[in-house]
């Protein structure tokens, strides 16, 4: 649930939170120097979720949807492009809806979006009628507790499908796109024990879309080497730490194949898998933080401008920020720690360069705190300190995205 762009292309950021406890969203409006202005809050529906920003009337102003895990339905705030929203249009979905995204579904260069509904088996998908209204949803059936979803191309005819990870029956479910917005029955796939985590990529090359699941019951990820026509091989495991979670592909060693690195919540340590031969890996290289980490969520980037990948982490048990710098040979330095706070139990991350000075940032969803930090990148793989921003005392934010929501270049 991180999102991170530019969405007047003023080259200014703002940030957005989803606040669970009050049912609204917060909105920081950025100076343009790493530093925001104090939240402003829209009501939602019940228990915000899943959240993801676009221009879905047209009007080139970024909107919001957030998916409402006890109200059972949909919210759409469209933007006024000067930082503030109009108040929320509701749509029913499915039990609990989780988890968003967005996409041309029916090629009519208008967004629609698709929600997993984990309590009835189904993600629901609304047709956008590029006025910021959307058709009634269409419902389709997956596995066992459809969590995360993402929407690619997997079978070459240029239509989107979706593919969701089934929590519960151990299995990932891809639906074909027909390209009209609607979707062929699903397809499943046996995966470890309890997938969570989900990512797509060319992991070998071929020109076709893969697909890597994190499966938190038996400790290991697997690896659905793609054929091209929306089918996928059965999965290859590789061992983790206790517990992935989450997941994120990149080349780290700079041998023009992707890698895979995951956290492992209950193992406290991160996993490093390097691709070597035809989307095989090779044995995961493990780093261990602080004793009582339990890493939460992962990101990359380079953020010592040496045209290498870098790993941050969040450390949810030992509230702090871990960040690894990696060497062109396929290893990391020594983890380096910053702090963000007492307590505060850091989750969610999203980066980007907030006060454009040519660097990569960091901010951070806090959990214990019920607040937002942000830390400055100096360029040479350290931070400077962090400043933090109250979304309220009886909040607890659950998902972050940035972008500009009030063309000022802020």
């Amino acid at each position: 649930c991180v999102a991170v762009g530019d969405l007047n292309n003023d080259t200014q950021l703002d940030m957005i939170i989803t606040n669970h406890g009050s049912h609204n969203v917060s909105v920081f409006l950025g100076y343009g120097n790493g530093s925001f202005a104090n939240q402003t809050t829209y009501a939602t529906d019940a228990f915000p979720y899943g959240l993801a920003v676009s221009d879905f009337n047209n009007d080139t102003r970024l909107d919001i949807v957030v998916a409402n895990y006890y109200g059972n339905t949909v919210s759409v705030l469209l933007g006024y492009g000067n930082g503030s929203f109009a108040n929320q249009v509701t749509y029913p979905a499915g039990f609990y809806p989780a988890f968003i995204a967005i996409g041309d579904f029916n090629n009519d260069t208008l967004l629609d979006i698709v929600v997993t509904n984990p309590d009835n088996n189904t993600v629901s998908v609304f047709l956008g009628y590029g006025n910021g209204s959307f058709a009634n949803r269409v419902e389709y059936s997956t596995g066992t507790y459809p969590v995360f979803v993402v929407v690619a191309d997997f079978n070459n005819d240029t239509y989107l499908d979706i593919v969701v990870t089934n929590y519960y029956d151990n299995t990932i479910s891809v639906l074909l796109g027909y390209g009209n917005g609607s979707f062929a029955m699903q397809m499943t796939y046996s995966t470890g024990d309890g997938p969570i985590g989900l990512a797509i990529g060319d992991l070998n090359n071929d020109t076709r879309l893969d697909i890597v699941a994190s499966s938190a019951g038996n400790n290991t990820i697997g690896v659905l080497l793609g054929y091209g026509n929306g089918s996928f091989a059965s999965q290859k495991t590789y061992l983790t730490g206790a517990y992935p979670y989450s997941l994120a592909v990149g080349d780290f060693n700079n041998d023009t194949r992707p890698d895979i690195v995951v956290t492992n919540f209950l193992g406290n340590t991160v996993s490093v898998l390097l691709r070597y031969d035809r989307g095989a890996m090779k044995n995961e290289i493990t780093f261990t933080p602080s004793a009582g980490a339990h890493l939460a969520f992962v990101a990359v980037s380079d953020f010592n401008n040496d045209s290498l990948l870098d790993i941050v982490v969040a450390n949810y048990g030992s509230n702090n920020l871990g960040v690894i710098l990696g060497y062109e040979n396929g290893t990391f330095g020594n983890e380096m720690i910053f702090s963000t706070g007492l307590e505060s139990h850091p989750y969610l991350i999203a980066i980007n360069d907030f006060n454009r000075d040519g660097q990569v940032d960091i901010a951070v969803v806090n959990r214990g705190t019920k607040s937002l930090s942000t830390f400055l990148g100096k360029g040479n793989g350290t931070f400077e300190s962090q400043a933090n921003y109250s979304t309220g005392f009886d909040f607890a934010p659950l998902a972050v995205g940035v972008d500009d929501f009030n063309s000022d270049g802020r």
